[in-house]
Formats: structure tokens, sequence, C-alpha cells
């Protein structure tokens, strides 16, 4: 992966606000498979290339497809993969238990993607083309980007798990790696595409308030240390420094007052192959955990990209307010082992719209800019 090393670069968490017609076609795709898929492999073409040149436009760095050719980082894998043919689970839900008014006025970004079928027999690919496709897509966009270097998404084993629930194994240990068994040809595909590989791992944190509240700490930290322990079989084959991930306590406007703190997860996080972790540090849950860092020593040859542009917002942070985020980080860690993100995607759902698709490259152009104020600072200050 690149390094600051002689400015701040910046990126953001993987997906991006997609078309109406994009999404009206991943709907129709999904009541009615294939009877639209030319439309729809003309559509995300077109919004793959106009989100390419967005990003370059707002001055990031490091840039994707914004994944707009899939329903959510997730569960596009239940088309992909056998095995998943068991009943859906109950809809994910877009309020907090215990806030019924919040649930009322949440329930307007709602995503029309709802469907999450249980594991039902062994997993392996059914439609190894369909990832296929959606890599050399990516790849023949983002060609010519002209950015600094290119990533790409998937899903870990243990958010896959969170999403898609086991129905057939014996055990979830068992169906974990399988799943890190089956993702491996994925990830490895995309590192062999000239990508950096970002597994998205929210189960590391969110799965804390979530599938494993009943848990005690002591006995979610374990559960999270298996999830890595899967999550590093699953990438074994792939260069360190070819590797990002992202970790996160959900993309929602709730209270977040169960999140669980950053500091009782980082020591498992770290143990993670990727060189690079993604994180939040913008919302106002978890803006203060900059301070973490300086009780825990990064290892050599890590990365940080914490969140300084929050992505459930509709106000444009002034890029003053982001150099300070960043320096924040940049002043405990080393400018060199930091990198300038986003909270969360901006598109996690097709179909739900938090953020004004407008005041999202309003707000990236901020993140850019202030990236640049804080790169003066540094290396003012080093010189």
């Amino acid at each position: 992966m690149k390094r600051s090393i002689d400015r701040i670069l910046t990126t953001h968490t993987g997906s991006l606000p997609r078309p109406p017609e994009v999404v009206d076609l991943l709907l129709a795709e999904q009541e009615a498979p294939g009877t639209k898929r030319a439309e729809l492999d003309a559509a995300v073409a077109n919004a793959v290339a106009d989100v390419v040149q967005k990003q370059r436009n707002a001055g990031l760095d490091i840039i994707n497809d914004g994944e707009q050719g899939r329903t959510d980082y997730t569960t596009h894998v239940k088309d992909r993969l056998e095995g998943f043919e068991g009943p859906s689970a109950p809809p994910l839900g877009t309020g907090e238990e215990g806030f019924p008014e919040l649930s009322e006025l949440l329930a307007q970004f709602a995503s029309p993607f709802q469907y999450r079928p249980s594991c039902s027999g062994p997993v392996g690919w059914k439609d190894w083309p369909a990832a296929e496709a959606d890599i050399d897509r990516a790849k023949t966009l983002l060609a010519d980007a002209g950015a600094e270097e290119l990533f790409m998404t998937s899903p870990s084993p243990g958010q896959i798990g969170r999403y898609l629930s086991n129905a057939f194994y014996p055990t979830e240990e068992e169906y974990l790696f399988a799943l890190a068994d089956v993702m491996n040809r994925e990830y490895k595909a995309i590192a062999d595409a000239g990508f950096v590989v970002q597994v998205d791992c929210p189960d590391l944190a969110l799965s804390r308030h979530t599938v494993f509240a009943h848990l005690s700490l002591e006995e979610f930290r374990k559960e999270i240390e298996m999830h890595v322990e899967a999550l590093n079989q699953s990438v074994r084959d792939i260069p360190e420094d070819r590797l990002r991930m992202h970790v996160c306590w959900s993309s929602t406007m709730g209270p977040h007052h169960n999140d669980v703190p950053l500091k009782d997860i980082v020591d498992i996080v770290l143990k993670a192959r990727p060189q690079a972790v993604s994180f939040p540090g913008a919302n106002p849950r978890h803006e203060h955990e900059w301070k973490v860092w300086r009780d825990v020593k990064l290892p050599d040859g890590k990365i940080i990209i914490p969140g300084v542009i929050d992505s459930t917002s509709n106000f444009v942070e002034h890029p003053e307010l982001v150099a300070d985020r960043i320096l924040n980080y940049a002043n405990v860690v080393g400018r060199e082992n930091v990198i300038a993100g986003v909270d969360c995607g901006f598109g996690t759902f097709a179909g739900r719209v938090q953020v004004d698709r407008n005041i999202v490259w309003m707000k990236l152009a901020s993140l850019a800019e202030g990236a640049a104020m804080a790169s003066a600072q540094l290396w003012k200050k080093a010189a």
C-alpha cells in the first residue's frame, strides 16, 4: 500500500451513492433475475465511470468503483455462492429498540433489499463469472483514473456469517472457516487484478451490540478472535501490504450508545494480517478515540485510516476541522502511518439515502482540502 510519505493521502470506505436508475435495475434483477441484465450492466458501467471521475474531481488519492453494481457490501454473495437457500432472516431494521420516534423517522431510509437467506448447505462458488465480471469492470474503468492507488472491497468471513446466518454447519467456527476457504478465491482475484483488497469487517465491532449482545465482553472478545483467525486464513496467500480492512459500528443515524469502545477490541483487530485498518473517527460517539493510540503501540508496518468525515451527517465538515482530526492521529502515530478516510460508506445499502448525493462530493472535497492543510503543517513542522 501507498504510505503518506510527502503528504497525507486520502481515501474513503467503499460504497458511494448509486443513481436511481441503477437502484431500480438492481431491484428488478432481484425480483426477476436476468430479465434486465444487459440494461443493468450498462447502467452500472456508466455509474462506475461517473463515480471514478467524481472521486478524482474531489481530490481523493486512493479510489474504487463505489460498489455500484452491488445491492450492499455483503449480501450480494448470496447470489454468487451456493448453500444459501435457507429461510430469510428478519429485516435488519432502521431504528433502535427503545426509541420509537427515532425508528419512525429512520423508516424512510430503509433499503428495499432485505432478503437475507440462511446457510442451508455446504458453501461454494456457483457463479464465479459474476465475481470476475465485477473485478474486470472495475479494472477497466479505473485503469486510466490517474489515482495514487486503487482498492476494491469484499466482505470478511465473519461479516458474511453475521448477515447470512448458519443453519447447516455443526458449529459457527466450521461455518466461518468454510467461508474463509471459499472467499479466498475472490480476495486473491482482486489482488491479482492489481487492487488493494479491502476486507469489510464490521463484525469485529458492530456484532457486540447485535448478535453477541448477550455475551460478556470477555466472551465477545473470544468470538472476534476467532473471526480474526478466519480472516487471516482467508487472506493467507496475499501480501499484507496489498490488504486493508474496515471495522465499524454501523452506518446508521442511531444513538450508538451501546457501541463497544475501540480500546476494548483494538488489540484483537491489530492481530489481523491487513496492513491498514480503517475505522470511524469523526462521528460524535467515536471522535475522541484518537486518544486510544496514545496507549496502543501501532505495530511496525501498520497503517491506520481513521474516518475524519462523518458518513451519516449532511453537515459539510470545515477543512480546518478535518485537518485538526488528521493532526490528532498523525501527531500520535506518525504522519507516514496515517491515511485520511471516511467513517463508513455513503451508499452502504442501495436505495437507502442518508446523505444527499451532492453533499457527499462536497464532503469528500473537504476531506481532500483538510488533508492538504494538515500536510502543510506536518511537513513544515518536520522541516
